[in-house]
């Protein structure tokens, strides 16, 4: 058996990334990344979370506003740290395992993302916003039915600031049963 496994090292070596440059990765790698989510594992392969592609620039920036005033920054703080694309992840809030699936499709997409040499990070309060009417309206307006929680936001850019690396693991945080 041969345990050097390259899904392995990605998973040590993905950092989340908080500088972005203004670049918008290609389409297809965009699709690459969404495609790695909506294969994560679900509750009864439910399939119960769903992806909204933020490409645009001026509703990625409304949308960055109000993530600033829900986390209580500074006026023209950008909580998606320059990042020009947002994969928000969306869970079906009539299904019991909606947000451990849908963290596991943002886990998929961030670890996609590194493996195609985009950076990534989570950033949160999509919970918040999708419960303003202003967001339930976008997803009508898209055509998506249903009643849905924010999960989280997937930022995604290249990087414009060099690869962080991991931190030593904390010890005592694997316990066997035998």
């Amino acid at each position: 058996m041969n345990l050097d496994n390259p899904v392995i090292e990605a998973m040590k070596t993905r950092r989340s990334v908080r500088k972005f440059k203004s670049e918008i990765p290609p389409k297809e790698v965009i699709d690459k990344i969404i495609e790695a989510g909506i294969y994560a594992a679900s509750g009864r392969n439910e399939q119960a979370a769903i992806v909204v592609a933020v490409t645009n620039k001026e509703l990625r920036d409304r949308i960055s506003k109000i993530n600033c005033q829900i986390g209580g920054w500074d006026a023209g703080f950008d909580p998606f740290y320059g990042a020009p694309v947002a994969l928000i992840v969306l869970g079906n809030k009539n299904w019991p395992t909606s947000v451990y699936d849908g963290s596991l499709v943002m886990g998929n997409m961030m670890l996609a993302a590194h493996t195609l040499g985009v950076a990534s990070c989570w950033i949160h309060r999509a919970k918040e916003e999708f419960e303003m009417d202003e967001f339930k309206q976008l997803l009508k307006d898209l055509g998506v039915e249903g009643k849905w929680e924010g999960i989280g936001h997937c930022a995604i850019g290249y990087a414009d600031c060099p690869e962080p690396t991991a931190p030593p693991r904390k010890p005592n945080r694997v316990f066997y049963a035998n």
